[in-house]
């Protein structure tokens, strides 16, 4: 039989149970067509489960584009969507508090995670201020992390590694260009921070003493200093920022800061409750209480190497929007995978978003010959609207970067292929930091210098942007030019 592939964007061996679900009959008093099935099931029979309820008012952001500064944009989105969340959140709150069930808010989706049984279900169901409820499931599955081929150390190379010298990064580097000066957050698995290779680049650290406040944060086992027991995530953010200041040079922007929110468990699964907080401590992050947070702390850019699944994390389409254009509101590019779904056509987003989002700035991926990965997921995306996708493309085949613990690994997948280009922003923003703040500018800028590569497939038009390329192989040493 054929597998699927895992949550995250990286080709690894996975082993599901399958499971059949009987239908369910809507048995609410509230309106069933608003109530996703596996909440019905699992509140029946008295039975009490954790659910979102997603309210359909969205706080108007458009204020946010006529500031200057990225930290003004920030303060205004923040600002803005909080307090937004409170006031329209509030009748729901009280019924909650009268019926005596537990729950958290989500200002940037402007939600409530909901802990109760049918009853708290129907009432949230009768409201007419509700859009949906989604199930928040938990799942383990087992995974074997990476094949031992894959996850073996690998020897010290002499030389730059290939993917960092194909995408022309030395050529900015030459130029003093090394990202400097400019954040990227990661959501990924987690991180080793104290990697050879990560360490002097972690925002947390500062040559002589760690503080992980406001530089990590940690949605699955609340760990106060950065773990990843998947690995993952220490090979992303070794793409985006790794150095070792020796041979090791894995790294886009070797100069760059980076921290990071965890939203995945040891298997690479999370679920939207996981992903949204982790988008909205992007925005705003906080200290390992998970209070005060503070925009000024965000970072410029954010890579993000995973989807939420619809079939197994509880998401639906549209269920990442309002954070995704939270972001950008911002002032904070976010860099999405396009998936490892390909080569089909119409294969980006189909397992979940948000890579079809217009407002994410979705990777593909290519191999060391220039050609596009056999896995990587290919356009066009037919979310509100038909449009093309991949945005860009990004080596994601046979990457060596960092790995838990002290090591290095190669691996493959669109996860690869999103953190060069969230280096290559990062070092575009040193040569030009006017542009930190302006999303649809550094896009453009992105878009522009890359080397363009036509093609027909797909319902492309023979020219680019195409859904194969996008517009086509990123090109840092171009797009970092003052």
């Amino acid at each position: 039989m054929r597998i699927a592939p895992p949550r995250i964007l990286v080709t690894l061996v996975l082993t599901v149970g399958i499971v059949a679900v009987p239908s369910l009959q809507a048995t609410s008093v509230g309106a069933p067509s608003k109530v996703s099935p596996m909440v019905l099931r699992d509140t029946a029979d008295g039975k009490t489960t954790k659910f979102m309820v997603v309210l359909s008012a969205r706080a108007s952001l458009g204020p946010a584009s006529l500031l200057s500064t990225k930290q003004a944009k920030g303060q205004f989105v923040f600002q803005t969507m909080t307090a937004f969340a409170a006031k329209t959140q509030a009748p729901l709150k009280a019924v909650l508090d009268s019926m005596g069930a537990t729950y958290t808010s989500h200002w940037a989706l402007n939600a409530l995670v909901v802990t109760g049984g049918r009853d708290a279900l129907d009432a949230m169901a009768a409201r007419g201020e509700v859009a949906r409820i989604e199930a928040i499931p938990w799942i383990r599955s087992t995974v074997l992390p990476v094949s031992a081929a894959m996850a073996a150390p690998q020897s010290t190379p002499a030389t730059i590694e290939w993917n960092i010298d194909k995408i022309k990064a030395p050529k900015a580097w030459n130029h003093g260009f090394f990202g400097q000066g400019v954040v990227i957050g990661n959501i990924d698995t987690g991180q080793q921070w104290n990697h050879p290779a990560l360490k002097n680049q972690y925002r947390g650290w500062n040559g002589s003493t760690a503080d992980h406040n406001y530089n990590w944060y940690d949605t699955i086992d609340h760990s106060n200093t950065p773990i990843d027991p998947f690995g993952h995530g220490t090979h992303t953010a070794g793409i985006m920022v790794g150095d070792d200041g020796g041979a090791n040079q894995i790294g886009v922007a070797p100069q760059a800061e980076w921290f990071a929110c965890r939203s995945m468990d040891e298997t690479g699964f999370g679920n939207e409750d996981t992903y949204v907080t982790c988008l909205e401590y992007m925005v705003a992050p906080w200290d390992l209480n998970g209070q005060n947070p503070d925009p000024s702390k965000a970072p410029s850019i954010i890579t993000d190497s995973w989807f939420c699944s619809i079939t197994q994390e509880g998401c639906t389409q549209d269920s990442l929007l309002a954070p995704i254009q939270a972001l950008r509101a911002a002032g904070i590019v976010p860099v999405f995978s396009a998936g490892n779904s390909g080569p089909g056509c119409r294969t980006i987003g189909i397992l979940g978003p948000p890579a079809q989002y217009d407002e994410a700035y979705t990777v593909g991926s290519s191999n060391i010959s220039n050609q596009l990965s056999l896995f990587s997921s290919r356009g066009p995306v037919s979310f509100m609207g038909q449009r093309v996708k991949p945005d860009i493309v990004a080596p994601g085949e046979g990457v060596r970067s960092s790995w838990p613990t002290n090591t290095y690994a190669v691996l493959s997948g669109t996860s690869m292929a999103s953190p060069h280009i969230a280096g290559v922003m990062a070092l575009m923003y040193s040569a030009k930091p006017s542009l930190i703040g302006d999303v649809d500018g550094t896009e453009s800028t992105i878009n522009t210098t890359a080397r363009h590569i036509n093609s027909w497939a797909c319902g492309s038009n023979g020219t680019y942007p195409n859904n194969l390329w996008g517009y086509g192989f990123v090109d840092a040493s171009r797009a970092a030019r003052p």
